[in-house]
């Protein structure tokens, strides 16, 4: 029970490492009914802000993908490589330079935790390994540091990887 508070607790560093400087922020954007704007006809999911950049989920083009929006030029950005005909994503967020996007992914059946890097235009399925349902990553401010929920121990469990797709071992203070 120690062991999941102190994981609750990193995850809750990593989740305000990663939030807005201020917690009270109005985006008013315009409607745009092409799509190419943060707002339009389409359904706009779990949004998550970091700096300059919304990152959600949209069903725009006719599948569940992620999408990125530039709030100071005010326009979408193209994520080539990232969004797969074959993949559900979910549950996408950005570190505070917008350099990596995290996110759930259901593929065939089976949920991965995907890193896309936008300097190299790379795609990495960080849990290929992991044999177990995962869901809601989140990246720490500096993109170092994914954190998400796993089932690998019959458990909804919290597992802290680094960008490199290493598990983290959190040590745990002394009882």
């Amino acid at each position: 029970m120690k062991r999941f508070l102190i994981l609750v607790a990193v995850v809750v560093l990593v989740i305000s490492l990663s939030s807005c400087s201020s917690p009270e922020r109005l985006l008013n954007f315009p409607f745009d009914p092409a799509g190419r704007s943060l707002n339009s006809p389409a359904s706009e999911l779990m949004p998550h802000l970091a700096s300059r950049y919304v990152v959600f989920v949209s069903d725009r083009d006719g599948s569940q993908d992620i999408y990125l929006f530039d709030a100071t030029e005010r326009r979408l950005i193209n994520l080539p490589g990232l969004n797969q005909l074959d993949a559900i994503a979910s549950h996408p967020t950005i570190s505070e330079d917008g350099r990596s996007i995290v996110f759930a992914a259901s593929r065939q059946g089976e949920s991965h935790i995907y890193l896309y890097d936008r300097e190299t235009r790379q795609l990495r399925n960080l849990t290929e390994n992991l044999r177990a349902e995962v869901k809601n990553p989140i990246i720490s401010a500096d993109g170092s540091t994914i954190a998400f929920e796993s089932s690998a121990n019959g458990q909804w469990d919290i597992l802290i990887y680094s960008r490199s797709g290493q598990l983290l071992d959190i040590p745990m203070a002394p009882q």
